[in-house]
């Protein structure tokens, strides 16, 4: 605990940049904002006074002067200063000669204390700092001399017959004490830390069974009872004022969920400029181009090599910028809770994500091949996996690896048992290990396919065009860095912030994208 004490400045000698006076009064009562504090003779430990700084109203960011000495006299404690030359400790002087700014105040760090009946009585603390302030607690104390510069005579400054000169003071407390104390101190600024000092709980009102007793009491005509009782039937209801309504940082939103299709599909770089981007290729009708691949053929002895030749073809994706804004007026952004801004470009990428996600869903779902109408289970799902295994692996030469497929197959997925009624997916210890597909997580094996789930299908049941499984050699996403940008209008003190970027994808081997279609 930090606390501070004030006295006031005894001398202020410009001339030779001395600041001296009283800075801690021992066994006399201060009124601090905890209460009533009291420094025990010699409880105040001083190191090295070089080291201890003196500030101006207690800011660590305008020291001006040095402790040059100091003395622990049976009243208190006297100390003298010496006072930097520069334009803060000039000032210093010259506010201090002229008691506008004349007190003295001690910031001290309290390592042992007791609490007393009426007062927190200090039998241990550390000196850290010392202050120039404006309000001192001991008026007797009045400045002694000033000049104003170390070329300038001697100023006098009005005192009483008492007071002690600046040469004097670290010598000859007792009688600078005789005018200068008073009954009580007071701290020149508030406690920067937590108080030691508790309020007692005023009414016996403590339990359940303390206000059963008390409301029994009140009941007979105890007056005292009848206070405690009606204190303690006070509520929020009739004391709203008191109970205001707290704000969180946490920030509530159903709008995140990733790209589950586009992890889905082989990434790759967009160029920085153009707004089309071209492939060549060699995919033949097998695999859903056009192209003709070279023939080689088994020719007899001296026989003509025939000619097969090869064609090619460029394929092509149309670069598309992905943009989104809002506007806001400059009070809800300079204004409103930090988190906001914050909160606010999230929910602009989650929204420039899922625009993503839904137009590469419907590209595969464009560009795939349909699969063989089967049915909405287990048995439907089992056939379209076999089907796209062994298609996709035909006619592209890559294997089947991703599944992507809408909630409600997920769903179905799920809750899929065999025969004996057992989970087929998501069985603790699964007999048949045909994959793992669990409540709490879109990622899963189902066959031995990679399962994403997206809820972005415009399919939501277990129907057609519910679920695509592909190798992701046959589908390619071109994406750029999203980017932020912000737009001032003068005109009405808005600002507009938008996200924005590119994006093009190219099927390059429809055949090895395979739709689901039920029966």
């Amino acid at each position: 605990m930090i606390l501070t004490f004030s006295s006031q400045v005894e001398a202020a000698d410009t001339e030779r940049r001395v600041i001296a006076g009283k800075i801690v009064p021992f066994e006399e009562v201060g009124n601090t904002s905890v209460g009533k504090v009291v420094f025990a003779k010699g409880s105040i430990e001083i190191g090295d006074p070089g080291k201890v700084k003196m500030l101006m109203q207690h800011s660590a960011e305008r020291p001006i002067g040095r402790m040059q000495k100091f003395n622990q006299a049976e009243d208190g404690i006297y100390a003298s200063f010496k006072i930097s030359a520069s334009m803060q400790g000039q000032d210093a002087l010259i506010l201090a000669g002229e008691q506008l700014i004349d007190g003295l105040s001690v910031g001290v760090d309290v390592n042992k204390s007791i609490q007393k009946k009426d007062y927190l009585y200090v039998t241990s603390a550390t000196l850290k700092e010392v202050s120039l302030v404006e309000s001192p607690a001991f008026s007797a104390a009045q400045v002694t001399k000033v000049a104003a510069s170390e070329s300038e005579a001697e100023t006098p400054i009005e005192t009483k017959e008492s007071e002690a000169p600046v040469e004097d003071l670290a010598t000859a407390p007792q009688e600078a004490k005789a005018e200068a104390a008073t009954p009580t101190v007071e701290a020149a600024r508030p406690i920067i830390t937590a108080p030691l000092i508790q309020t007692s709980i005023r009414t016996p009102i403590t339990s359940m069974a303390a206000y059963t007793e008390h409301k029994i009491k009140a009941a007979l005509g105890n007056e005292d009872s009848k206070l405690y009782v009606t204190a303690a039937d006070d509520s929020f209801a009739t004391n709203p004022a008191f109970s205001p309504t707290q704000y969180l940082s946490e920030f509530v939103t159903n709008t995140r969920f990733g790209t589950p299709a586009i992890d889905a599909c082989s990434q790759g770089t967009l160029p920085t400029s153009g707004m089309s981007i071209s492939v060549p290729s060699l995919v033949t009708s097998v695999g859903g181009g056009s192209g003709v691949a070279p023939e080689v053929t088994v020719e007899a002895e001296a026989g003509a090599v025939q000619n097969t030749g090869m064609e090619t073809q460029y394929l092509t994706g149309t670069v598309s910028k992905y943009a989104g804004m809002n506007t806001l007026s400059v009070e809800l952004l300079e204004r409103s809770d930090p988190n906001f801004y914050a909160e606010l470009t999230k929910q602009l990428e989650y929204a420039y994500l899922k625009r993503l996600d839904q137009t590469v869903l419907a590209a595969l779902i464009q560009a795939g091949a349909n699969g063989t109408n089967t049915t909405a289970d287990l048995d439907g799902i089992v056939a379209f996996s076999t089907e796209a295994a062994r298609t996709i692996y035909t006619n592209t030469g890559y294997f089947a690896q991703n599944y992507i497929a809408n909630p409600a197959q997920w769903g179905a997925l799920i809750g899929a048992q065999d025969t004996t009624k057992r989970p087929v997916f998501n069985a603790l210890q699964p007999m048949n290990a045909a994959g793992q597909v669990t409540p709490s997580s879109i990622r899963g094996n189902v066959l031995g396919l990679d399962l994403y789930v997206d809820k972005n299908f415009t399919a939501t049941t277990f129907d057609d065009d519910s679920a695509i499984i592909l190798a992701p050699e046959a589908f390619t996403v071109y994406r750029s860095a999203q980017n932020f940008m912000s737009v001032n209008v003068v005109s009405n003190l808005q600002v507009q912030v938008a996200i924005y970027g590119y994006m093009a994808t190219i099927a390059k081997m429809p055949n090895g994208i395979l739709k689901y279609k039920k029966t």
